[in-house]
């Protein structure tokens, strides 16, 4: 029997927010509403994450070095997690498949409480309606780099993910945490990931139960106060 294949909608503009606008008011969230994310979010936050940006080069949302890009994405969806248009997305582990912008059913089923369990029960996890597994196979990037590639490029890229993930979200009224405390196996398994992959991130998505309020007036006050605490201190030397 094939497996199901969700075609996420294609990319079009949707953030509400300038970059450095979503750059002052990205936090952790870590609790949500009991409100599903709607698809073409979703599609955009994956495609952000790490889809093709130039598919000639092979180029995609986030650097890689030497553009062996190790990394792979997969998205638990809870019930009611997801929605497109008027129908819920069925829950399960999906992979992404960034050439066609696709998920592909791995398992099926609320699998939020047994990521939850692997995430050494942090609630969050529980709570958010879908989360972001980004997995690493380190063989893509040690084949050419070695030992380097393991300790330092990997991890960078993970990061470089990470971020984009976090702004996009930001910019989207979404709010997402990053997640590193989880048994690594037993993630794995929930996914069900290929052997040649680690877990890396968790990164559950939902709508922020507590909006962030931030303006630059309050930044650039702190900067001001700041110079004049520095300019004063000089004097005084």
């Amino acid at each position: 029997m094939d497996k199901l294949v969700i075609y996420l909608p294609l990319i079009r503009p949707m953030a509400k927010l300038r970059v450095e606008e979503a750059i002052l008011l990205r936090r952790s969230i870590r609790n949500y509403l009991n409100k599903p994310v709607e698809i073409e979010k979703l599609s955009l936050l994956l495609w952000s994450a790490y889809g093709y940006t130039y598919p000639i080069k092979g180029f995609r949302a986030s650097p890689s070095a030497g553009a062996t890009f190790p990394l792979e994405l997969y998205v638990v969806i809870g019930s009611k997690g997801a929605i497109n248009g008027e129908e819920y997305v069925e829950p399960g582990s999906y992979k992404y498949r960034a050439d066609t912008h696709s998920l592909i059913l791995i398992r099926k089923g609320d699998l939020r409480r047994e990521l939850y369990i692997g995430a050494l029960e942090q609630e969050w996890v529980l709570q958010a309606p879908l989360s972001i597994i980004i997995t690493a196979v380190y063989e893509r990037t040690t084949s050419y780099y070695g030992e380097r590639g393991a300790k330092r490029y990997v991890p960078m890229e993970v990061g470089h993910v990470g971020q984009n993930i976090y702004l996009l979200a930001t910019s989207l009224g979404l709010g997402t945490v990053a997640v590193g405390a989880f048994y690594d196996e037993y993630v794995s398994n929930v996914i069900d990931a290929s052997e040649d992959e680690v877990p890396m991130y968790i990164m559950p998505i939902g709508y922020p139960a507590t909006p962030i309020m931030r303006n630059f007036d309050e930044i650039n006050s702190f900067i001001e106060i700041n110079r004049k605490r520095k300019k004063k201190s000089l004097l005084n030397m």
